[in-house]
């Protein structure tokens, strides 16, 4: 303890004698070698004392030999520390006369507290705390440096090197230090801080990186003339950034002034341009040409008028911000040139909205009175389609006479479908530009284009039935050999079995209907009647399938055909099944007749079998 106390007493001697004698030098005093020696007399004490105090002590002993005389500049100098509100404990005039070292380094160190730190202050914190908190704040952004105290925190000399690169990184390159070399690092920041920032090297190398704890009074007082100097930097730097903040908030008034004005004269411009459109344009009278300028409409209500609105919120903004700054610096209020006032861009834009609800309001009708007129075109074919229509139907109903008379006037009246048919393809155009223009309802017609189109239909049908019936009544009037029964029997068979309503049968339509009349035939029989058909009518039409009615049923009583006829049905079988009738496509009364008549025995399943031979014999006998 007693060695360590020592090697303190020895730093706190050199530091605070290099520190007095700055204070001695820059007054043109000469410098002291001793403090023990050097104040002694009162001499340096009371040069010092006015120095610091900015004051002079009066007369006083300037060469004194005696120890009253040395006792008398020790006093004065000693009064006039008191004088200033610090407090001296312990220490007398004899004290420093007789060279009592620990005594004179608590004196000077209370003098430099009072004189260098105690003027200190970073966010409320004074003295030693503020010079602390001050070394903080400049260091944290160096993530090897952390300060916490006044002693081990500098010892590796990167502190001090961030101090400085903090304030003036143009003297050292904080990033390529060794970071492991102690006395490299101390060392460089002590001849920095000599050269370029004339503070003086209070401490040697050694006393910050050859010891365990540096001494705390030592490292503060060396610390604080950083503090000093780099303040005196930052009160200079002071000055020229309040003429600089000046000059670059006028010129921000004088650029912001310029744009509000250029954007107001291009936003007025804008909107004085879309109306001269809107007044310009001229509509078409077709309803795509009108829902293209809606849509263009409601575009320029989504995308630039709200830029528009947001453009004006700004511009008022911008005029609001030019100004508080004004209003800030007491400097003059702002007035817009002519036209280009805040009222001036409020009154152009209740024109611009005047004016984009009449063009909202010259569309709309527009578009009403296109779709009206679609309403009236489309009832206009719509109907007149509808009374050609019922005036055929009317027609074809009321047609009579000879079945040669009535066959003519149904063609004639066949031809001219072609003709409606072309009729309906105006009616459906007109429709489709009712659904381009969302129309969906109309009180000028009941109909629509799908009514129509299915009257017509079921004109054409009828037309075609009507000569299908008139022609199969001719034929059935030169069948003289059938009786009306017959007739009635294999026309209804025909028009069953006529699927697709054309009048004529095909090979499997055939073989289906002469089944349903109990005639049967093999496969190899049925491609012959049906080819010769073909042959000699071009196809299976009524009046074929008639004569070939007419030539089957000539004979058809005979007994053996009819048996001929339930072995193909019953496939060689010596009976029938109800599933035989219907393979055949008997038709159901004949399978009801046949089952209630024909005699039956049940089979093991319980399915009734009917003997056909039996019955036949019975019948024939």
């Amino acid at each position: 303890m007693e060695s360590l106390e020592a090697r303190s007493r020895d730093v706190q001697e050199r530091t605070f004698c290099k520190w007095l004698n700055t204070k001695l030098e820059s007054n043109g005093y000469p410098a002291m070698s001793s403090l023990v020696k050097d104040l002694s007399d009162g001499v340096k004490l009371i040069q010092l004392m006015e120095i610091m105090g900015d004051v002079s002590l009066g007369r006083y002993n300037k060469t004194p030999r005696m120890r009253v005389q040395k006792a008398e500049n020790v006093n004065k100098a000693l009064e006039f520390i008191t004088s200033r509100g610090v407090k001296l404990t312990n220490i007398g005039p004899e004290d420093i006369i007789d060279g009592n070292l620990k005594l004179i380094l608590g004196m000077i160190w209370t003098l430099i507290l009072r004189f260098t730190i105690a003027d200190i202050s970073e966010e409320g914190l004074s003295a030693k705390e503020g010079l602390l908190l001050w070394c903080q704040r400049k260091t944290e952004p160096y993530k090897e440096v952390d300060v916490q105290d006044f002693s081990t925190s500098w010892s590796d000399g990167l502190a001090l090197c961030a101090l400085i690169h903090c304030h003036r990184p143009d003297l050292l390159d904080y990033d390529k230090l060794d970071k492991m070399d102690r006395h490299g690092n101390t060392r460089l920041a002590f001849q920095i801080a000599a050269e370029h920032l004339n503070i003086p090297q209070l401490l040697e190398v050694e006393d910050l990186c050859d010891t365990r704890h540096p001494d705390e009074r030592s490292v503060m007082t060396y610390i604080a003339s950083f503090f000093h100097a780099f303040s005196s930097m930052d009160q200079a730097e002071t000055v020229s950034r309040r003429v600089e903040k000046f000059a670059e908030l006028m010129q921000s008034v004088w650029i912001s002034k310029n744009d509000y004005e250029r954007r107001v004269r291009l936003l007025l411009l804008a909107w004085t341009e879309m109306q001269t459109s809107w007044r310009a344009s001229l509509f078409t009278g077709t309803y795509t040409e009108s829902r293209e300028r809606s849509a263009e409409f409601s575009t320029y209500k989504q995308t630039v008028k709200r830029a528009w609105v947001t453009e004006k919120q700004d511009i008022a903004t911008l005029f609001g911000n030019v100004q508080t700054k004004l209003k800030t610096y007491g400097l003059r209020e702002y007035v817009p040139p002519p036209n280009l006032s805040l009222l001036d861009v409020d009154d152009a834009w209740k024109a611009l909205l005047a004016s984009e609800a009449q063009r909202s309001r010259a569309i709309n009708a527009e578009i009403r009175q296109i779709k009206e007129t679609l309403r009236k075109k489309f009832a206009e074919v719509a109907n007149d389609f509808e009374q050609r229509l019922h005036a055929i139907s009317s027609e074809l109903t009321s047609i009579d006479g000879p079945l040669e008379v009535q066959q003519q006037s149904v063609e004639q009246i066949q031809t001219r479908l072609p003709a409606l048919s072309e009729t309906l393809n105006y009616v459906s155009e007109a429709e489709a530009e009712c659904n381009a223009a969302n129309i969906e309802e109309n009180d000028y017609t009941i109909f629509t284009c799908q009514d129509l189109e299915f009257e017509l239909e079921l004109l054409v049908q009828r037309i075609s039935k009507k000569i299908a019936f008139i022609d199969n009544q001719i034929v059935s009037r030169n069948m003289t050999n059938l009786t009306p029964a017959q007739l009635e029997q294999f026309e209804s068979t025909f028009r069953y079995f006529d699927k697709d309503e054309s009048n004529t049968l095909n090979q499997s339509e055939m073989t289906a209907a002469l089944a349903s009349l109990g005639i049967v035939y093999s496969d190899e029989d049925m491609d012959y009647i049906y080819d010769q058909l073909l042959q000699d009518y071009g196809a299976v039409s009524f009046e074929a399938f008639i004569n070939l009615l007419v030539e089957i049923t000539e004979d058809q009583t005979s007994p053996e055909q009819l048996r001929e006829a339930f072995r193909g049905i019953a496939s060689d079988k010596p009976y029938v099944t109800e599933l035989d009738l219907r393979i055949a496509h008997l038709r159901t009364p004949s399978i009801e007749f046949l089952r209630e008549t024909m005699p039956h025995t049940q089979n093991e399943t319980g399915e009734p079998e009917y003997d056909y031979e039996r019955w036949l014999d019975d019948v024939f006998a």
